[in-house]
Protein backbone atom coordinates (compact mmCIF):
# COMPACT_ATOMS: atom_id res chain seq x y z
CA UNK A 1 0.00 0.00 0.00
CA UNK A 2 1.31 3.28 -1.05
CA UNK A 3 2.50 5.44 2.31
CA UNK A 4 1.97 9.10 3.23
CA UNK A 5 4.92 11.17 1.35
CA UNK A 6 7.23 12.72 3.91
CA UNK A 7 10.01 15.08 2.04
CA UNK A 8 13.43 15.25 2.92
CA UNK A 9 14.51 18.92 5.10
CA UNK A 10 16.32 20.48 2.20
CA UNK A 11 18.06 23.72 2.11
CA UNK A 12 17.61 25.30 -1.45
CA UNK A 13 20.13 27.37 -3.31
CA UNK A 14 19.53 26.58 -6.25
CA UNK A 15 17.49 28.79 -8.80
CA UNK A 16 14.10 28.17 -7.39
CA UNK A 17 12.19 27.16 -5.91
CA UNK A 18 13.58 28.81 -2.38
CA UNK A 19 13.43 28.15 1.00
CA UNK A 20 9.73 28.71 2.37
CA UNK A 21 9.71 30.80 5.02
CA UNK A 22 8.21 28.65 8.71
CA UNK A 23 5.27 31.41 8.25
CA UNK A 24 4.30 30.94 4.87
CA UNK A 25 4.31 27.12 5.48
CA UNK A 26 2.30 27.71 8.41
CA UNK A 27 -0.07 29.94 6.39
CA UNK A 28 -0.72 27.52 3.90
CA UNK A 29 -2.10 25.15 6.76
CA UNK A 30 -5.20 27.63 7.78
CA UNK A 31 -8.62 26.42 6.76
CA UNK A 32 -9.42 26.32 3.63
CA UNK A 33 -13.01 28.56 2.72
CA UNK A 34 -14.61 29.46 -0.25
CA UNK A 35 -12.92 30.99 -3.41
CA UNK A 36 -15.90 33.50 -3.52
CA UNK A 37 -16.10 33.73 0.43
CA UNK A 38 -16.68 37.45 1.11
CA UNK A 39 -13.37 37.32 3.36
CA UNK A 40 -11.10 35.25 1.14
CA UNK A 41 -12.72 38.47 -1.28
CA UNK A 42 -10.83 40.81 1.58
CA UNK A 43 -7.91 39.08 1.53
CA UNK A 44 -7.53 39.41 -2.47
CA UNK A 45 -7.84 43.27 -2.16
CA UNK A 46 -4.71 42.92 0.13
CA UNK A 47 -3.05 40.90 -2.06
CA UNK A 48 -3.37 43.09 -5.24
CA UNK A 49 -2.22 46.03 -2.50
CA UNK A 50 0.90 43.91 -1.34
CA UNK A 51 1.88 43.39 -4.79
CA UNK A 52 1.54 46.79 -5.79
CA UNK A 53 4.04 47.46 -3.19
CA UNK A 54 6.54 44.45 -4.03
CA UNK A 55 6.12 45.97 -8.34
CA UNK A 56 6.31 49.68 -6.85
CA UNK A 57 3.36 50.67 -9.25
CA UNK A 58 -0.49 51.75 -8.68
CA UNK A 59 -1.77 50.05 -11.77
CA UNK A 60 -5.24 48.70 -10.70
CA UNK A 61 -4.83 45.64 -13.01
CA UNK A 62 -2.41 43.95 -10.37
CA UNK A 63 -2.79 40.30 -9.45
CA UNK A 64 -1.85 36.75 -8.87
CA UNK A 65 -2.60 34.30 -11.84
CA UNK A 66 -3.31 30.83 -10.17
CA UNK A 67 -0.44 29.57 -11.94
CA UNK A 68 3.55 29.20 -12.00
CA UNK A 69 5.82 32.21 -13.57
CA UNK A 70 5.49 30.60 -16.99
CA UNK A 71 2.15 31.27 -16.79
CA UNK A 72 2.74 34.65 -15.90
CA UNK A 73 4.81 35.41 -19.09
CA UNK A 74 2.14 33.59 -21.24
CA UNK A 75 -0.43 35.86 -19.78
CA UNK A 76 1.24 38.88 -20.93
CA UNK A 77 2.01 37.41 -24.18
CA UNK A 78 -1.53 36.25 -25.19
CA UNK A 79 -3.65 39.38 -24.43
CA UNK A 80 -0.98 42.25 -25.86
CA UNK A 81 0.18 40.14 -28.93
CA UNK A 82 -1.90 39.26 -32.65
CA UNK A 83 -1.72 37.21 -35.09
CA UNK A 84 1.10 39.15 -37.66
CA UNK A 85 2.50 41.26 -35.36
CA UNK A 86 6.28 41.91 -35.23
CA UNK A 87 7.69 42.04 -31.44
CA UNK A 88 11.48 42.77 -30.77
CA UNK A 89 12.52 39.93 -28.60
CA UNK A 90 15.95 40.15 -26.17
CA UNK A 91 17.23 36.87 -25.42
CA UNK A 92 20.98 36.93 -23.55
CA UNK A 93 19.76 33.33 -22.07
CA UNK A 94 17.02 30.49 -21.66
CA UNK A 95 14.20 33.03 -21.36
CA UNK A 96 13.76 35.17 -23.74
CA UNK A 97 14.08 31.78 -25.91
CA UNK A 98 11.07 31.34 -23.92
CA UNK A 99 9.42 34.86 -24.44
CA UNK A 100 10.41 34.31 -28.74
CA UNK A 101 8.19 30.78 -27.95
CA UNK A 102 5.52 33.22 -26.88
CA UNK A 103 5.23 35.22 -29.77
CA UNK A 104 5.47 32.56 -32.56
CA UNK A 105 2.72 30.59 -30.74
CA UNK A 106 0.25 34.03 -30.83
CA UNK A 107 1.02 34.22 -34.71
CA UNK A 108 3.34 37.09 -34.12
CA UNK A 109 6.94 37.74 -35.80
CA UNK A 110 9.63 37.19 -33.23
CA UNK A 111 12.60 39.77 -34.60
CA UNK A 112 15.45 38.69 -32.00
CA UNK A 113 18.32 40.78 -30.53
CA UNK A 114 21.01 37.88 -29.34
CA UNK A 115 23.54 38.82 -26.77
CA UNK A 116 26.02 36.13 -25.51
CA UNK A 117 25.22 33.98 -22.58
CA UNK A 118 26.51 36.11 -19.00
CA UNK A 119 26.53 39.54 -21.05
CA UNK A 120 23.68 42.18 -19.79
CA UNK A 121 20.98 43.06 -23.20
CA UNK A 122 23.18 45.73 -25.49
CA UNK A 123 21.25 49.08 -25.95
CA UNK A 124 22.54 49.64 -28.64
CA UNK A 125 21.47 46.39 -30.64
CA UNK A 126 17.73 46.78 -29.38
CA UNK A 127 17.59 50.44 -30.89
CA UNK A 128 19.01 49.17 -33.80
CA UNK A 129 16.25 46.52 -33.83
CA UNK A 130 13.55 49.18 -33.14
CA UNK A 131 15.13 51.88 -35.71
CA UNK A 132 14.89 48.65 -38.40
CA UNK A 133 11.32 47.32 -37.32
CA UNK A 134 9.10 50.35 -37.02
CA UNK A 135 6.12 48.20 -37.39
CA UNK A 136 6.78 46.67 -34.11
CA UNK A 137 4.51 46.75 -31.24
CA UNK A 138 6.25 45.29 -28.24
CA UNK A 139 9.27 44.98 -26.69
CA UNK A 140 10.02 41.85 -24.76
CA UNK A 141 12.83 41.37 -22.30
CA UNK A 142 14.25 39.54 -19.24
CA UNK A 143 15.34 41.73 -16.52
CA UNK A 144 17.34 39.16 -14.07
CA UNK A 145 17.85 36.22 -16.45
CA UNK A 146 17.90 32.81 -14.40
CA UNK A 147 19.96 30.56 -16.59
CA UNK A 148 23.09 33.11 -16.43
CA UNK A 149 22.81 35.28 -13.05
CA UNK A 150 23.22 38.86 -15.44
CA UNK A 151 20.48 41.78 -15.01
CA UNK A 152 19.81 44.37 -17.85
CA UNK A 153 19.33 47.87 -17.49
CA UNK A 154 15.44 47.48 -17.37
CA UNK A 155 14.74 51.57 -17.21
CA UNK A 156 16.76 52.13 -19.72
CA UNK A 157 15.42 49.19 -22.28
CA UNK A 158 11.65 50.70 -21.23
CA UNK A 159 12.67 54.58 -22.33
CA UNK A 160 13.71 52.84 -25.51
CA UNK A 161 10.97 51.18 -26.11
CA UNK A 162 8.65 54.34 -25.73
CA UNK A 163 10.99 56.20 -27.81
CA UNK A 164 9.93 54.27 -31.02
CA UNK A 165 6.15 53.73 -30.06
CA UNK A 166 6.24 50.05 -28.53
CA UNK A 167 4.97 48.48 -25.19
CA UNK A 168 7.40 46.59 -23.00
CA UNK A 169 6.60 42.87 -21.70
CA UNK A 170 9.18 42.14 -18.54
CA UNK A 171 10.60 39.24 -16.88
CA UNK A 172 11.07 40.07 -13.31
CA UNK A 173 10.52 36.36 -12.07
CA UNK A 174 13.59 36.19 -10.43
CA UNK A 175 14.04 39.64 -9.42
CA UNK A 176 11.21 40.84 -7.66
CA UNK A 177 11.96 41.00 -3.74
CA UNK A 178 15.61 40.40 -4.23
CA UNK A 179 16.94 43.83 -6.19
CA UNK A 180 15.16 46.77 -7.07
CA UNK A 181 11.59 46.30 -9.32
CA UNK A 182 10.16 49.60 -9.60
CA UNK A 183 7.38 49.48 -12.26
CA UNK A 184 6.03 52.65 -12.32
CA UNK A 185 9.80 54.71 -12.45
CA UNK A 186 10.87 52.30 -15.63
CA UNK A 187 7.46 52.87 -17.06
CA UNK A 188 6.68 49.22 -17.85
CA UNK A 189 3.82 48.45 -19.74
CA UNK A 190 3.16 44.66 -18.46
CA UNK A 191 5.37 42.95 -15.68
CA UNK A 192 5.54 39.24 -14.62
CA UNK A 193 7.14 37.56 -11.75
CA UNK A 194 6.92 33.95 -9.43
CA UNK A 195 6.02 33.34 -6.49
CA UNK A 196 8.83 30.79 -5.62
CA UNK A 197 11.93 33.12 -5.84
CA UNK A 198 12.76 35.69 -4.05
CA UNK A 199 9.21 36.31 -2.56
CA UNK A 200 10.29 32.86 -1.15
CA UNK A 201 6.27 31.49 -0.83
CA UNK A 202 5.68 28.12 -2.71
CA UNK A 203 5.82 27.75 -6.46
CA UNK A 204 2.26 27.93 -8.39
CA UNK A 205 1.73 31.57 -8.37
CA UNK A 206 2.39 34.46 -10.55
CA UNK A 207 2.31 37.76 -9.68
CA UNK A 208 1.45 40.34 -12.87
CA UNK A 209 0.77 43.95 -13.57
CA UNK A 210 -0.45 45.62 -16.30
CA UNK A 211 -0.41 49.44 -17.01
CA UNK A 212 -2.93 51.62 -18.72
CA UNK A 213 -1.38 51.97 -22.05
CA UNK A 214 -1.41 48.05 -21.92
CA UNK A 215 -5.15 47.47 -20.43
CA UNK A 216 -6.20 49.99 -23.74
CA UNK A 217 -4.56 47.23 -26.19
CA UNK A 218 -6.29 44.93 -24.48
CA UNK A 219 -9.72 46.49 -24.89
CA UNK A 220 -8.73 47.31 -28.59
CA UNK A 221 -7.76 43.77 -29.87
CA UNK A 222 -9.85 42.73 -33.05
CA UNK A 223 -8.91 39.05 -32.57
CA UNK A 224 -9.92 37.08 -29.49
CA UNK A 225 -7.12 35.67 -27.16
CA UNK A 226 -5.59 32.91 -27.79
CA UNK A 227 -5.98 31.41 -23.74
CA UNK A 228 -9.37 31.60 -22.45
CA UNK A 229 -7.79 31.19 -18.88
CA UNK A 230 -5.41 33.59 -19.58
CA UNK A 231 -7.78 36.32 -20.98
CA UNK A 232 -7.30 39.61 -18.99
CA UNK A 233 -10.90 40.99 -19.30
CA UNK A 234 -12.18 37.65 -17.77
CA UNK A 235 -9.83 37.21 -15.37
CA UNK A 236 -10.40 40.49 -13.86
CA UNK A 237 -14.17 40.08 -13.72
CA UNK A 238 -12.75 37.77 -10.76
CA UNK A 239 -9.98 39.90 -9.39
CA UNK A 240 -11.02 43.62 -10.22
CA UNK A 241 -13.14 45.74 -8.49
CA UNK A 242 -14.52 45.56 -4.89
CA UNK A 243 -17.16 43.30 -3.00
CA UNK A 244 -19.10 41.05 -5.13
CA UNK A 245 -16.89 39.61 -7.91
CA UNK A 246 -17.54 37.03 -10.94
CA UNK A 247 -16.47 33.75 -11.11
CA UNK A 248 -13.70 32.82 -13.24
CA UNK A 249 -11.82 29.66 -11.90
CA UNK A 250 -11.30 28.00 -8.52
CA UNK A 251 -8.11 30.17 -7.09
CA UNK A 252 -5.87 27.81 -5.28
CA UNK A 253 -6.79 28.94 -1.99
CA UNK A 254 -4.40 27.97 0.20
CA UNK A 255 -1.65 28.91 -2.18
CA UNK A 256 -2.92 32.38 -2.06
CA UNK A 257 -2.49 32.86 2.11
CA UNK A 258 1.10 31.47 1.65
CA UNK A 259 1.32 34.46 -0.83
CA UNK A 260 -0.34 37.17 0.84
CA UNK A 261 1.95 35.86 4.38
CA UNK A 262 5.05 35.89 1.85
CA UNK A 263 4.51 39.57 0.50
CA UNK A 264 3.78 40.57 4.47
CA UNK A 265 7.00 39.34 5.53
CA UNK A 266 8.22 41.57 2.46
CA UNK A 267 6.10 44.67 4.15
CA UNK A 268 7.30 44.31 6.94
CA UNK A 269 10.91 44.19 6.27
CA UNK A 270 10.88 46.98 3.96
CA UNK A 271 11.93 47.28 0.13
CA UNK A 272 15.08 48.55 0.57
CA UNK A 273 16.13 46.36 3.53
CA UNK A 274 15.32 43.02 1.34
CA UNK A 275 17.20 44.17 -1.41
CA UNK A 276 20.51 45.48 1.10
CA UNK A 277 20.25 41.59 2.64
CA UNK A 278 20.50 40.13 -0.49
CA UNK A 279 23.83 42.33 -1.67
CA UNK A 280 25.31 41.31 1.56
CA UNK A 281 25.08 37.73 1.43
CA UNK A 282 25.93 38.27 -2.15
CA UNK A 283 28.97 40.12 -1.42
CA UNK A 284 30.22 37.15 0.88
CA UNK A 285 29.34 34.46 -0.74
CA UNK A 286 31.69 36.13 -3.45
CA UNK A 287 34.41 36.37 -0.94
CA UNK A 288 34.19 32.74 -0.01
CA UNK A 289 34.13 31.67 -3.57
CA UNK A 290 36.65 33.85 -4.74
CA UNK A 291 38.97 32.85 -1.58
CA UNK A 292 38.41 29.23 -3.01
CA UNK A 293 39.81 30.14 -6.32
CA UNK A 294 35.91 30.04 -7.92
CA UNK A 295 35.26 32.49 -10.45
CA UNK A 296 31.96 34.04 -11.55
CA UNK A 297 30.59 34.11 -15.09
CA UNK A 298 28.95 37.60 -14.84
CA UNK A 299 30.87 41.03 -14.53
CA UNK A 300 30.44 42.42 -11.64
CA UNK A 301 28.54 45.50 -12.68
CA UNK A 302 25.98 43.20 -13.72
CA UNK A 303 25.54 40.26 -11.50
CA UNK A 304 22.81 39.40 -9.70
CA UNK A 305 23.28 39.00 -5.85
CA UNK A 306 20.41 36.38 -5.43
CA UNK A 307 21.08 33.67 -8.57
CA UNK A 308 24.83 33.39 -8.93
CA UNK A 309 27.08 31.88 -11.84
CA UNK A 310 29.48 30.15 -10.97
CA UNK A 311 32.23 28.72 -13.25
CA UNK A 312 33.05 24.71 -12.46
CA UNK A 313 36.82 24.25 -12.40
CA UNK A 314 38.66 22.30 -14.86
CA UNK A 315 38.27 18.79 -14.62
CA UNK A 316 35.39 18.64 -12.30
CA UNK A 317 32.13 16.54 -13.00
CA UNK A 318 29.98 19.48 -11.64
CA UNK A 319 27.19 16.70 -11.65
CA UNK A 320 28.82 14.50 -9.05
CA UNK A 321 29.60 17.67 -6.93
CA UNK A 322 25.54 18.38 -6.81
CA UNK A 323 24.93 15.05 -6.24
CA UNK A 324 27.92 14.79 -3.36
CA UNK A 325 25.89 18.06 -1.79
CA UNK A 326 22.68 16.77 -2.21
CA UNK A 327 23.22 13.38 -0.69
CA UNK A 328 25.79 14.92 2.17
CA UNK A 329 24.66 17.78 3.02
CA UNK A 330 20.94 17.66 1.41
CA UNK A 331 21.91 21.39 -0.15
CA UNK A 332 20.83 21.62 -3.29
CA UNK A 333 22.26 23.99 -6.16
CA UNK A 334 21.44 24.38 -9.78
CA UNK A 335 23.04 23.17 -12.77
CA UNK A 336 23.81 25.13 -16.10
CA UNK A 337 21.57 25.45 -18.97
CA UNK A 338 21.59 25.49 -22.50
CA UNK A 339 24.72 26.77 -23.04
CA UNK A 340 26.14 26.77 -19.96
CA UNK A 341 25.37 23.06 -18.81
CA UNK A 342 27.86 21.83 -17.38
CA UNK A 343 30.01 24.85 -17.31
CA UNK A 344 28.76 26.48 -14.55
CA UNK A 345 26.20 25.98 -11.27
CA UNK A 346 23.83 28.46 -10.27
CA UNK A 347 23.52 29.39 -6.49
CA UNK A 348 20.38 30.74 -4.74
CA UNK A 349 20.19 33.58 -2.66
CA UNK A 350 16.41 34.00 -3.05
CA UNK A 351 14.28 35.09 -0.40
CA UNK A 352 14.13 33.21 3.04
CA UNK A 353 17.44 31.11 1.72
CA UNK A 354 19.30 34.76 1.47
CA UNK A 355 21.31 34.15 5.03
CA UNK A 356 24.42 33.81 6.44
CA UNK A 357 23.77 30.04 7.60
CA UNK A 358 22.92 29.13 4.15
CA UNK A 359 25.92 31.05 2.77
CA UNK A 360 28.58 29.27 5.23
CA UNK A 361 26.78 26.03 4.58
CA UNK A 362 27.32 26.02 0.90
CA UNK A 363 31.17 27.33 1.37
CA UNK A 364 32.03 24.66 4.03
CA UNK A 365 30.53 22.18 2.12
CA UNK A 366 31.87 22.80 -1.67
CA UNK A 367 35.58 23.32 0.55
CA UNK A 368 35.10 19.94 1.39
CA UNK A 369 33.57 18.26 -2.05
CA UNK A 370 36.03 19.94 -4.38
CA UNK A 371 38.72 19.11 -1.63
CA UNK A 372 37.73 15.07 -1.64
CA UNK A 373 37.63 15.11 -5.60
CA UNK A 374 41.27 16.80 -5.69
CA UNK A 375 39.77 19.78 -7.37
CA UNK A 376 42.03 22.71 -7.95
CA UNK A 377 40.96 25.08 -5.23
CA UNK A 378 42.32 26.41 -2.27
CA UNK A 379 41.53 24.41 0.76
CA UNK A 380 39.96 26.03 4.04
CA UNK A 381 40.21 29.90 3.18
CA UNK A 382 36.55 30.65 2.05
CA UNK A 383 34.33 30.26 5.37
CA UNK A 384 36.96 33.24 7.02
CA UNK A 385 36.59 35.08 3.64
CA UNK A 386 32.94 35.44 4.28
CA UNK A 387 33.04 35.89 8.08
CA UNK A 388 35.23 38.93 7.29
CA UNK A 389 32.45 40.51 4.95
CA UNK A 390 29.80 39.80 7.71
CA UNK A 391 32.34 41.63 10.36
CA UNK A 392 32.36 44.84 7.81
CA UNK A 393 29.17 44.62 7.10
Amino acid sequence: MTQSFYPPQRTLMGPGPSDVHPRVLAAMARPTIGHLDPEFIRMMDEVKALLQYAFQTTNPVTFAVSAPGSAGMECCFVNLVQPGEEVIVCQNGVFGGRMKENVERCGGFPVMVQDDWGKPIDLNKVEDALKANPEAELLAFVHAETSTGVQSDAKALCALAQQYGCLTIVDTVTSLGGISVCVDEWDADAVYSGSQKCLSAPPGISPVTFGERAVEVVKARTTKVQSWFLDLQLMLSYWAGEGKRAYHHTAPINLLYALHEALVILQEEGLENAWARHALHHQALRAGCEAMGLHFVVEEAYRLPELNAVSVPDGVDEAKVRARLLQDYSLEVGAGLGAMAGKIWRVGLMGHAANKKNVLLFLSAMDAVLGQMDAPIVRDVAVDAALGVYAEG
